[in-house]
């Protein structure tokens, strides 16, 4: 099957690696050439712009724009659909705001082109691991893109369904066609939320056991290898998880985590979670908590939010912004 990807940053290039490991053929964009060209000697069609992107492209086209959510994902819909027909599909594969996707669903529907939001969850080890994606959109669409889909996937991976769940569907092999447009990115921005609350819950533990030593007692200062409890959580512990093996590997390389600043960024989902939660009249106090917890890393450089900014480094590749002080 044929895919067109715009946006070759740290996941849109590694989507169109692994589609293109199993056997389906992407024409690839973006505005940097040099990322168009790596991936042209890997065997996708590069495209100079999006004229001759969507020449490319065998109708229906399905478009996968893989950016930032804001502004320029707005305008990439915007001037990509002006280039469509009716019957196309234009995928939103970054982390948009649900409301943002019933907007635009609505408003290419009335030129003909289906829209489908896919929360996509798998950062930079997606190429190896394979991708879970949270999917909104009409039935048909969504259906007609399952070889991508399942392509992109992790599949069933050596874990079996859940104790007490009957087997099949394509959830247990790691997507899901959620409901309409927006319940794609509605699950991931709620996903995300929940990824705030287990990393921080994380960075505290650990800034506890780094303290330890400072402890009113003296014979309850423990000076704890940090490393080495995070290796053995990892073997058979109830906490045991992906992040923390993430966390394990960054105290490996670094114990003192001196490489990083602890400014903890956000990219959104956290934020429009809690108002979910308000509106919804959902107590979120945790996930709550560790939002605020963000903000407050942008004034303080402690422990917690080094490791914080290590597990988010490791999982997706994000880099610590620059900032005065």
């Amino acid at each position: 099957m044929q895919l067109g990807i715009i946006g070759l940053g740290r996941m849109g290039g590694n989507i169109a690696r692994r589609l293109m490991a199993n056997g389906h053929s992407c024409i690839v964009y973006d505005t940097r050439k040099s990322a168009v060209d790596e991936l042209a000697r890997e065997g996708a069609s590069g495209a100079s712009d999006l004229s001759n992107f969507t020449a490319q492209l065998q109708k229906p086209r399905a478009v996968w724009i893989m950016l930032p959510a804001g502004e320029i994902t707005e305008n990439t819909i915007t001037e990509i659909s002006s280039l469509l027909q009716p019957g196309d599909i234009l995928i939103d594969g970054g982390n948009s705001w649900f409301r943002d996707d019933i907007r635009r669903a609505r408003m290419l529907q009335a030129k003909g082109i289906h829209f489908i939001d896919v929360g996509t969850s798998g950062g930079v080890w997606g190429l190896q691991r394979g991708y879970c994606m949270m999917i909104g959109g009409e039935h048909g669409p969504v259906e007609h893109l399952d070889p991508i889909f399942a392509a992109l996937a992790p599949g069933m991976a050596g874990v079996p369904p859940a104790e007490g769940r009957a087997p099949g569907g394509t959830a247990e092999r790691g997507y899901l066609h959620c409901g309409p447009a927006g319940a794609g990115h509605f699950v991931k921005m709620v996903h995300n939320g929940i990824e705030y609350g287990l990393m921080e819950a994380y960075a505290e533990g650990f800034d506890i056991l780094r303290h330890a030593t400072t402890a009113a007692r003296e014979e309850e200062q423990y000076r704890l290898d940090l490393p080495e409890v995070a290796e053995l959580w990892r073997r058979g512990s109830v906490i045991g998880s992906w992040l923390l093996d993430l966390t394990a590997s960054a105290l490996a390389e670094d114990p003192e985590l001196s490489g990083y600043t602890g400014y903890v960024d956000d990219s959104g989902e956290g934020r429009w979670t809690i108002m979910a939660a308000i509106e919804t009249g959902v107590p979120a106090d945790v996930l709550s908590a560790a939002l605020y917890s963000r903000f407050r890393s942008r004034g303080e450089s402690m422990f917690a939010n080094k490791l914080l900014s290590a597990m988010r480094h490791k999982f997706g590749g994000h880099i610590e912004p620059k900032h005065d002080g």
